[in-house]
């Protein structure tokens, strides 16, 4: 099971395609994804009013494994009641993620009481009615709701809403976990926290550059769009510690060329830095502009301040930290300056490999910091471009599932309702759940995702969400979360998925495209949608206090209502007549003009930066986590890793250089541990990763995952762990 370079996707990808519709039958999934419904999967897009297999931008077919898997998941029957009521919990708990997915979907809400050992079958009015005396028992204070990418906008603005009217402003989704990052450094760097360009600019792009993700395994859509960069002749750099198979070489089944030729080079250049050495390696190509005096100085003048700052911290550093720290020769550095320099229109594109450290806004900035040295942010084909998960974790965000609203919408929201919203400060994901360890909070709702699977040091995880006396868990499988710190009240309220809703739902994507979704399944008839539970339980608890939630049961009304509300929808209010859908106003940059205060974008000097990580003799190493091809974020829909050649999860990834350093073996079983955490019995293979650095699957790493975060994005360190490395069973860690 090494890791030898092969051809990721081509006639595999079918193969594994027409075995998915074999498991449902062929013609489901064909109407599956044929329906006017937006992708289940990543944000990337497709679906909507032009039909499943479209996107905004042509009208070529567009597929990928990612829509497969979520379609294939969501098409199984129901989990038969008898599971529930013959296992335990902690039975239930011994099966692996992907065992899980395969028992089926929820079909029934899912009661346990305190102390009792089992979920047990009631109705969705009986649990609506526990929930409304649990929340009006509760401090709104004491309270917190946390919401998932793959819910709709609808859902989220009414629970948002909802928590905000209830009094809690303990209010966030799962991009804490992921791209908050992404937002924060944007937001200070150029004044918008989102892609500042559209699908169509990708096609008029010269050069790509793709920074610690892996789209073959995540986006592989994207990995068309590279191929057919390189096609018409322009570059794609990729930086990322491992060489994935997928980004070196890849055949898309949506590029013929790439077909028949049996794969086509992905990456023009690949550029392995150590993990946590991306601000370094950035650092060092501005580095180089500036010593050749290779910059836009007009722009730099006209468009942007604190570049003598900037310039400054440029000029101190040093060519020996800048190498050390990201472990990339200068020569390499070099290379990839004289590429960005020959380039007249650069889209730069990065995934949570940037996000996931201490200093993941910085990641973020130093990005920002290379496209304005050469004004590559305002115009076509030009600009950045966070390649972001769920399919709606943008809208969610959108809809104001945050902390804090922005002020438009926090006075928009007043206004419309007559009401003051409160005031008091709202925490971030992590904070939440230190806050439950603690014994802070007494009531969790969350719309979706898989919580405790996500959460960081998974021990603390389980102790802090067993002292959560009541949670609501909105889900259409079962999952982690359902069964890890559950000793406290627990509900589970299964819902119709996005293609089985009974009205329409909207989604945004990661190019702040606003699709509609049409819903119209009826897999299991017995079943709400989201947007039916939460009202349901506003009514309940609030009565027609302050808001009137009543209306929200038709989805047309919660449309009308984020279009008064939230700036940049304007044209949801016709939607439904229209079945126009659109791009969110406001938010492609085709111009530099930021909104910032001064109107200008913002050189950042890093502060949180270690340039000293390198430097000691270290024999530990730095351990990143990472997704396989079989899996969608915490969702294990297979366990084999087609394109790392795995055949299970419990592998270690290490490089050659390490392995024969370390007098260790491919094959043999390895123990990991880290300063919170110890993962044993890890299959050792050889990957052609960065010396220095291991990789092993997310989220069974998360085991090993500190609580420490980046203090501006409170994304925790997700990427890079220090971690030792000894024989199971043996004396010592190396």
């Amino acid at each position: 099971m090494s890791g030898d370079q092969k051809t990721a996707g081509g006639f595999k990808a079918i193969q594994y395609v027409l075995a998915c519709a074999q498991k449902v039958g062929p013609a489901n999934l064909a109407a599956a994804v044929r329906s006017k419904n937006a992708c289940k999967a990543c944000a990337f897009g497709t679906g909507g009013q032009k039909g499943g297999l479209f996107n905004e931008y042509s009208n070529r077919l567009e597929i990928c494994n990612k829509n497969i898997q979520a379609q294939t998941s969501d098409i199984k029957p129901p989990i038969p009641p008898e599971i529930f009521r013959h296992n335990t919990i902690e039975e239930l708990n011994q099966l692996s993620g992907k065992q899980l997915t395969d028992l089926g979907r929820l079909g029934l809400p899912l009661y346990k009481g305190s102390g009792e050992d089992r979920y047990k079958v009631l109705s969705y009015s009986q649990a609506i009615n526990k929930i409304s005396n649990a929340m009006r028992d509760a401090s709104p204070g004491r309270t917190f709701f946390y919401g998932s990418g793959r819910s709709s906008n609808e859902a989220a603005f009414v629970l948002q809403l909802f928590a905000r009217v209830f009094g809690s402003n303990h209010v966030n989704n799962c991009s804490y976990y992921c791209h908050q990052a992404s937002g924060v450094g944007l937001t200070d760097s150029i004044g918008t926290g989102t892609a500042t360009i559209q699908y169509s600019d990708l096609y008029s792009a010269d050069l790509i550059f793709v920074l610690g993700a892996n789209p073959a395994s995540n986006h592989p859509r994207f990995v068309k769009v590279l191929l057919e960069c390189r096609q018409r002749g322009g570059r794609v750099i990729v930086v990322n510690p491992a060489k994935e198979n997928g980004l070196v070489r890849f055949a898309s089944p949506g590029n013929v060329r790439s077909m028949i030729a049996g794969g086509n080079e992905v990456a023009s250049l690949f550029v392995q830095p150590h993990v946590g050495g991306d601000v370094a390696l950035l650092s060092g190509v501005a580095k180089y502009l500036i010593q050749n005096e290779a910059i836009d100085k007009r722009f730099i003048e006209d468009h942007t301040d604190r570049f003598k700052e900037f310039l400054a911290f440029i000029t101190e550093l040093d060519w020996e930290s800048i190498t050390r720290e990201s472990g990339v020769e200068k020569k390499t550095i070099e290379q990839v300056a004289e590429a960005y320099l020959a380039s007249q229109k650069t889209v730069f594109a990065w995934g949570m490999g940037l996000t996931h450290h201490m200093n993941g806004t910085e990641n973020i900035e130093a990005i920002s910091n290379l496209a304005l040295l050469r004004g590559m942010i305002g115009g076509e084909g030009k600009g950045l471009l966070p390649l972001r998960g769920h399919s709606n974790v943008q809208g969610v965000g959108s809809m104001g599932f945050t902390p804090a609203l922005k002020d438009k919408m926090f006075h928009a929201i007043e206004q419309k309702y007559g009401i003051n919203l409160p005031t008091s400060k709202g925490m971030d994901t992590l904070a939440c759940i230190q806050a439950a360890e603690k014994g802070e909070i007494d009531f969790a709702f969350l719309l979706g995702g898989n919580l405790h699977a996500a959460n960081p040091d998974s021990k603390f995880s389980k102790s802090a969400m067993s002292n959560i006396p009541f949670k609501v868990m909105i889900n259409s499988t079962l999952n982690e979360t359902h069964l890890n710190g559950v000793e406290g009240e627990n509900i589970v309220l299964p819902i119709r998925v996005r293609d089985e809703e009974q009205q329409p739902t909207t989604q945004e994507s990661m190019f702040n495209f606003l699709r509609m979704s049409d819903g119209g399944f009826n897999r299991i008839d017995s079943l709400l949608s989201e947007v039916e539970i939460v009202t349901r339980i506003a009514i309940e608890v609030l009565g027609k206090r302050d808001v009137d939630f009543s209306p929200f049961l038709k989805h047309k009304n919660i449309r009308l209502a984020i279009s008064e509300i939230v700036p940049g929808f304007e044209k949801l209010a016709e939607i439904d007549q229209s079945k126009q859908e659109f791009h969110i106003a406001g938010r492609k940059i085709d111009e530099p003009r930021f909104k910032t205060a001064d109107g200008k974008a913002h050189f950042r000097v890093p502060k949180m930066t270690n340039w000293t990580a390198r430097s000691s003799d270290r024999k530990d190493l730095v351990l990143t986590s990472v997704r396989s091809e079989g899996q969608f974020n915490t969702i294990v829909y297979d366990e084999a890793d087609r394109y790392r050649n795995q055949t299970h999860r419990n592998v270690l990834f290490m490089s050659e250089q390490d392995l024969r350093l370390k007098g260790m073996q491919v094959g043999e079983l390895v123990d990991v541990e880290s300063d919170v955490g110890k993962m044993t019995g890890l299959e050792l293979a050889e990957f052609d990763i960065k010396p220095g650095n291991v990789m092993t699957y997310f989220p069974e790493a998360n085991v090993l995952v500190p609580q420490g975060n980046d203090p501006r994005s409170k994304t925790p360190s997700f990427k890079s762990v220090r971690v030792s490395v000894g024989s199971s069973g043996g004396s010592g860690f190396v």
